[in-house]
């Protein structure tokens, strides 16, 4: 044994508590640093004295010989990571719908003072009172205006939508764009992770900062996690590489992230015309993988979950059949068939009347361009806008001045059932689309609070495992400070021990 040998256990001592204090210091700096992982040092004891062998001495028992840093580990939970990720992804899906839906809600405005609904009302009133004085010249201008507001209505909640749908369809974009950022930062992190590993070091803020990529992908899409050892001199703790799969609905996976190479999103909105006139986006992504490999799925339902389905279903998507269908591409399909049966059952009552001349009644409405009647193109004539005594009140040529049977009629039709909105009246089946609307919405905002609330649990699970605690760090330091401190008074005692023996004992005979 040799006399040295306390002086480089305490030696050992002393490095290992001051690397400790080190990673007390960095967790403490990094407390509010977003994804920062706190880190701990793996102390382990050093082989005793004598080693194992044929030619080791005997002695009644190993000696310690102290203490070393085994390795810096930051403290994760992958469990608990792939928990989040997975919560995460739902909320991604649920938080997008509830913003889609609260937009269009905002459009429509039902109830309110200033919707279609209102609109629908005064313009029955006004031919109510068309029908009892139909020679009024100021009545027969307010039937035409508020007609014309009942297709201002419908002119401005198509446009309304259709914008927002436009502005959907470039949050796509933009949201591809990030996919393929991110998926380009997580492989670039990889390469660099593979290049410290196999010398037997743990670059734990590199994995730190492709976690927090990782989070930020699982938002916006349904993947799956696996990780491939880096070889050479690598720790066994030592996370590896990791690969990164896009989980479809039907149970297959597309490798977006392998190693140094990534997958490439792009958009690919192709419009669609439907029988009823007006042309609805489909929002489709092409996916070039990791491994080379092309995918066109075309429609949002491949995916399970995440922003970009919620997205994707809300701009409109394949049905399958090559049909638009999805939240705004579906009510604008409703106010289109909502448009064209109020315009054709008005116009077919109009023109069966006559205006205050005795002249038979044309259209009250025109579709603008031409074609079948639609939200975005429903006007009221030019003729009538001109001319408000073309209005046809009365219900017989050369009736006289004061009938105003049509009028009545064309009032009437607010009860009628229309065969094209399925026997419901107008004014009824826009309320059952509103109600719908209304009940989506609420779905979408519980599943939104109650997604939030799980992730949240998960979050705090996750934070109570990882993020640094400011007291607990406190306490480390001192801890780590004394057993360093008392490394440094035992190399004192075994110096004095030694001066002792070198200088304070005489020689034999001198």
């Amino acid at each position: 044994m040799s006399t040295f040998m306390g002086l480089e256990t305490s030696k050992r001592g002393m490095f290992t508590q001051q690397s400790a204090l080190y990673t007390t210091g960095h967790n403490i700096s990094n407390a509010n640093t977003l994804g920062y992982s706190r880190q701990r040092v793996n102390m382990q004891a050093t082989a005793g004295f004598p080693g194992v062998g044929l030619n080791s001495g005997t002695m009644p028992g190993f000696l310690g010989t102290g203490v070393q840093a085994g390795s810096i580990q930051r403290v994760r939970d992958s469990f608990v990571d792939q928990q989040y990720r997975q919560e995460s992804n739902k909320f991604g899906f649920w938080e997008s719908k509830t913003k889609a839906i609260s937009q269009m809600e905002d459009v429509l405005a039902e109830p309110s003072a200033y919707g279609l609904q209102k609109s629908l009302s005064e313009f029955w009133q006004s031919l109510q009172d068309l029908a009892v004085n139909p020679e009024n010249g100021g009545a027969r201008s307010v039937v035409v205006r508020r007609g014309e507001a009942v297709a201002d209505s419908f002119n401005y909640m198509h446009k309304s939508l259709t914008d927002i749908q436009t502005d959907l369809g470039k949050e796509i974009d933009v949201t591809t764009g990030e996919v393929n950022s991110i998926l380009q930062q997580i492989s670039e992190l990889n390469e660099q992770i593979a290049k410290v590993e196999p010398n037997g070091y743990l670059p734990n803020d590199l994995y730190d900062a492709r976690d927090v990529l990782v989070d930020q992908l699982s938002a916006i899409l349904p993947i799956e996690t696996s990780y491939d050892k880096s070889g050479g001199k690598a720790l066994a703790i030592a996370e590896g590489s990791i690969t990164i799969s896009l989980k479809t609905k039907n149970g297959d996976k597309i490798e977006l992230v392998k190693g140094n190479t990534s997958a490439t999103l792009g958009t690919d909105p192709n419009p669609l015309t439907r029988p009823d006139g007006s042309n609805n986006p489909i929002s489709g992504i092409t996916i070039k993988s990791s491994d080379g490999m092309d995918y066109t799925p075309g429609h949002a339902d491949f995916l399970d979950q995440g922003k970009l389905k919620s997205l994707m279903n809300s701009y409109g998507k394949d049905d399958g059949t090559g049909k638009a269908e999805g939240l705004y591409p579906d009510m604008i399909a409703e106010l289109n068939k909502m448009a064209a049966a109020f315009a054709n059952e008005f116009n077919k009552v109009h023109v069966s009347g006559t205006d205050l001349k005795g002249n038979p009644g044309g259209n009250f409405f025109d579709a603008e361009g031409g074609g079948d009647f639609t939200a975005a193109n429903i006007k009221v004539t030019d003729e009538l806008l001109k001319d408000p005594n073309r209005l046809a009140a009365s219900d017989s040529t050369g009736a006289e001045e004061g009938n105003g049977k049509n009028a009545k009629k064309l009032s009437d039709i607010q009860f009628a059932a229309l065969g094209d909105l399925g026997g419901s009246t107008i004014q009824t089946y826009y309320q059952g689309v509103i109600g719908q609307l209304g009940v989506q919405g609420r779905q979408a905002e519980n599943n939104t609070i109650n997604s939030a609330t799980l992730l949240g649990a998960v979050e705090h699970r996750r934070a109570s495992i990882s993020s640094v605690s400011l007291d607990e760090e406190m306490t480390d330091m001192i801890r780590f400070q004394q057993a360093y401190n008392a490394s440094a008074r035992m190399i004192t005692v075994v110096d004095e021990t030694l001066d002792k023996i070198i200088n304070g004992m005489g020689r034999v005979g001198m």
